[in-house]
């Protein structure tokens, strides 16, 4: 207990970030005990870690930050700024990298690096102080995280690992995932930090923000629509599972296809039995996701953009393989999506998203009336908008900016759709005058470039140029910078309140009045862009501001889940509109308010339709969560961990490599000295750390040997190369030819060449069209280029694996009982190889015979070539002539040595002497 007061005593001085209770909690439990945390989806622990990093940034420790993404070590680093946090790179030298390691300190390194640093020794792996593991699910036995861990506790017996991640669904996945991860992990420890769990409520509480929950209904025709899909959806599961009553799939259902993850739900569920399935069952899946993609965009886009995709898919060529375009739900489906943007004789009268009236509402009067009732100033009146996409980004930014009418006939004529009037509330802005302005347009540049073509005046390479338009066509102008814009979304818009509307009768407006179509007039924007900020920051940004700012943003920018939480500190914003639904920014908005603890409560308006699929999709995200956490729980209560799972104890399991006993000569007497056996390795180029290979090689107890070389990818001994290929990297390789010309190389430098070709082990083990095959018809089939590649290359065996682990096995049946390879050969040949000049040049089998003589280099080789015919003429020189044509007196005497001096065998008795000849070998071709 003492020892735990001191700890807490000392921690009280490293200036840490401030914490909440519960974190408080995890980071004095993750102190004392390794262990693998597993947290809810947006309960961040970056103020756990960033403490765990301020108390160990001290050149008496040596700490490794494993598995950490760009992303987070760009956050950590801005956010710590401290002289003992070190990021080595590729940029880094090995020289500079061992003087960074001994300097101690917190180290964000690539895995990459550190496996071969950890091989090389540049590391002091017994001095390390311990490892941080992030993204900790995706950590398994053949990956180079555990190879890291696995270098690290076969000989550092004292080192911690901590383990984190905020994915608890992943270990729900496979036979025994938890167990796997923390045996990979060498943790023996499991903490589980779910939303519901005690702490967490009790510390979120405290400084909750003001939440708005509004429930928009849909309209009657959206809602129409909706049921025609989720028909078809049904009908089509249905159908799967009626034609594969043999298979799982009870996770293939109508709810599942609705969330996100719905896609590796199908690749659990599938992927290794996706060469059983019949082509109809394969297309049956493909059109779940087809229909998956109609719901969300139905949802998520605009009117105009849902009739534009679901007009795709009616067509006879797709209706001829198709199934759920021929159901009597997809007429109905068609229908109605014609009455959603037309209202008679093809006049355009597309309907308006129903929470564009509740966004103006809010922007236009609740936010302006709530800004003037607690007396805020205009320079700190901040609006974050979140959504899903960029493409919500830019529908919301043309919507606030010119009105629904102007965005909707933009995308109507940027998708091309088809209409003969269009509705009079249309005619009240400029869009006829875009109409015209833009058919005019698109009118000349068809002309430019039919006339081109026909004179045949276009020049390779150089665009046509656009016709300049004329004076009075501001608006087409407009309309096609506008449609320029929409080809290059953004995910961050920022624009600017005018002042006079915060200010206007319409604050008087009631909160609970509903704004109709007619009143989100494009008259009344009050939105104007900053193009003079566009290439700012956001702190910056909101420093130039002096009038109320509106950001409108994604949830996070590509897979950066801590954008959000960044921005969110950066823009400190007053009012939050969740535009779409989202577990993990409702969590980060939740933390946020809490760290902030300020008296004037953060207001966020949630905008959700309820009782439709965007309901059921956040309700059934919740629901997975909660039930992984449970599974986790259950897990926790009934596994058995191992004693010596930690691998601080020599008896580990998961430490024992299957090194292989050398054989006991029985006839040598017990007193004499065993023979040294000989170090068992292999070569491994350095860029096949990017594979689990290497790391199941080392577990099998041969030794690995990281160099950059230019033949091969892995030498096994003296005589044996393999060149080893994925699937993907095999069509590409064959279609570029590089491939040739690394068969060509092996078969040069090497008696014995190998072409490894490895299949995934989660895949199955079968050679299907759809991996293999290349788009372009013009090309051969891939079996015809590896025929061909094998009569090329006689001596070339392929090697067909069927996971990492098979080819592991195999490279250590190869070498069993063969000469360990030449690191010093493999390094030198194949760099300054000219393929064409040999081929041409030379006789290549006296090439290759030549260039495995000893004292011959790729430096030495065409010298010895040109200055001698035939190797009757080699022997014959002297090892003073060879000094003076090779110009080196070691590589002449290995030379002299090997192919002069008398070679002498003893003769048995009764045995002839055998008469030798020595063929005359012409170098130079003829």
């Amino acid at each position: 207990m003492s020892e735990d007061t001191d700890i807490e005593h000392e921690l009280l001085h490293k200036n840490l970030f401030p914490m909440m209770e519960y974190e408080t909690q995890l980071f004095l439990d993750i102190m004392h005990q390794d262990a693998v945390v597993v947290a809810a989806k947006g309960l961040s622990m970056d103020h756990v870690l960033l403490n765990l990093f301020k108390v160990y940034a001290d050149p008496g420790n040596l700490v490794i930050i494993l598995n950490c993404s760009e992303f987070e070590e760009k956050y950590y680093l801005d956010k710590l700024q401290l002289e003992n946090v070190h990021a080595t790179t590729y940029t880094t030298n090995t020289t500079e990298r061992a003087d960074v390691y001994l300097s101690g300190g917190v180290h964000f390194v690539t895995t990459r690096i550190l496996v071969v640093d950890m091989l090389k020794k540049r590391i002091p792996i017994e001095k390390i102080t311990g490892f941080i593991v992030l993204q900790a699910h995706s950590v398994l036995e053949s990956c180079q995280e555990a190879f890291v861990l696995r270098l690290f506790r076969q000989a550092n017996k004292t080192g911690f690992i901590k383990a984190f991640t905020n994915s608890a669904q992943s270990f729900t996945i496979g036979f025994s995932q938890v167990e796997r991860v923390m045996r990979a992990l060498f943790v023996k420890e499991l903490f589980i930090w779910p939303r519901f769990h005690s702490s967490v409520i009790h510390s979120l509480k405290k400084h909750e923000p003001a939440v708005v929950e509004l429930h928009i209904p849909i309209s009657d025709k959206i809602r129409k629509l909706q049921t025609c899909i989720l028909d078809l959806m049904n009908l089509t599961v249905k159908e799967l599972k009626k034609i594969n009553k043999t298979l799982e799939m009870a996770e293939i259902t109508v709810e599942n296809c609705l969330t996100k993850k719905f896609h590796k739900v199908l690749q659990t569920q599938l992927d290794c039995i996706w060469h059983q399935l019949s082509s109809k069952s394969k297309q049956l899946i493909t059109e779940l996701k087809t229909l998956r993609h109609l719901l969300l965009v139905l949802f998520y886009d605009d009117v105009i953009t849902f009739y534009s995709t679901l007009m795709h898919y009616r067509t006879k060529e797709y209706a001829a393989t198709s199934h759920w375009v021929l159901l009597q739900p997809a007429e109905l489906l068609f229908t109605e999506a014609n009455s959603l943007i037309y209202s008679k004789d093809k006049e355009l009268n597309p309907e308006f998203c129903t929470k564009w009236s509740t966004l103006s509402e809010i922007l236009k009067s609740e936010i302006p009336a709530e800004i003037k009732h607690k007396k805020m100033s205009l320079g700190e009146s901040k609006v974050l908008i979140l959504c899903q996409d960029s493409k919500t980004c830019f529908q919301l930014n043309q919507f606030l900016r010119y009105g629904p009418h102007h965005y909707l006939f933009l995308m109507a004529l940027s998708k091309g759709v088809n209409f003969k009037t269009i509705h009079d509330k249309f005619k009240t802005t400029n869009c006829k005058e875009l109409q015209e302005s833009f058919t005019q347009h698109q009118l000349e540049l068809s002309t430019i470039e039919n006339n081109a073509n026909n004179k045949g005046k276009m020049t390779k390479g150089v665009p046509a140029k656009k016709p300049k338009l004329q004076e009075n066509h501001k608006d087409a102008q407009k309309c096609i910078s506008e449609l320029d814009e929409l080809e290059n979304m953004r995910d961050s818009y920022v624009l600017k309140m005018s002042q006079t509307a915060l200010f206007n009768e319409s604050i008087n407006m009631s909160a609970t009045q509903v704004v109709d179509e007619e009143q989100i007039s494009d008259s009344q924007v009050v939105f104007e862009a900053c193009p003079e900020i566009e290439n700012m920051n956001l702190t910056q940004i909101l420093e130039k501001m002096n009038q109320p700012t509106v950001l409108i943003q994604t949830f996070k920018h590509g897979d950066n889940f801590l954008s959000l939480q960044k921005n969110l500190e950066d823009i400190a914003p007053n009012f939050i509109i969740m535009y779409h639904s989202n577990m993990t920014a409702v969590r980060q908005i939740e933390i946020y308010e809490a760290r902030r603890q300020k008296d004037r409560q953060l207001k966020v308006y949630f905008l959700i339709h309820a009782e439709t699929v965007e309901e059921q999709s956040y309700l059934t995200s919740l629901r997975r969560e909660k039930e992984a956490f449970e599974f986790l729980i259950q897990t926790k209560s009934t596994m058995v961990v191992p004693e010596d799972q930690d691998g601080k104890t020599d008896d580990c399991l998961a430490l024992q490599r299957e090194i292989k006993s050398p054989e006991t000569n029985t006839r040598k007497a017990g007193g004499l000295e065993p023979e040294t056996q000989e170090r068992n390795f292999v070569i491994v180029d350095m860029r096949e750390f990017r594979s689990d290979l290497p790391a199941l090689i080392h577990k099998r107890g041969v030794e690995i040997e990281p160099l950059t070389i230019s033949v091969g990818d892995y030498i096994l001994t003296r005589d044996i190369c393999i060149e080893r290929k994925s699937l993907s990297d095999l069509v590409g390789s064959l279609n570029s030819g590089r491939l040739y010309q690394q068969c060509t190389q092996m078969s040069r430098c090497y008696a014995k060449p190998m072409l490894l070709i490895e299949f995934d082990h989660n895949r199955p083990f079968s050679w299907q069209s759809n991996y293999i095959l290349s788009t372009d018809g013009n090309n051969f089939d891939i079996q015809q280029k590896l025929l061909l590649l094998t009569m090329h290359f006689p001596r070339l065996k392929i090697i067909w694996s069927p996971s990492p682990y098979a080819s592991a096995q195999l490279f250590e049946e190869l070498k069993d009982g063969k000469e360990q390879p030449n690191i010093q050969y493999a390094t030198t040949i194949g760099a300054e190889v000219d393929l064409d000049l040999v081929e041409t040049k030379y006789n290549v089998a006296v090439y290759d015979f030549v260039q495995k003589l000893p004292g011959i280099s790729s430096k030495n080789i065409d010298i010895l070539l040109r200055g001698c015919k035939n190797l009757d003429e080699l022997s014959s020189m002297s090892q003073d002539e060879l000094h003076k044509l090779l110009g080196n007196a070691n590589d002449a005497k290995s030379l002299y040595s090997i192919l002069i001096e008398e070679q002498t065998q003893p003769v048995v008795e009764g045995q002839q002497n055998i008469k030798r000849t020595r063929s005359k070998f012409k170098f130079n071709k003829k």
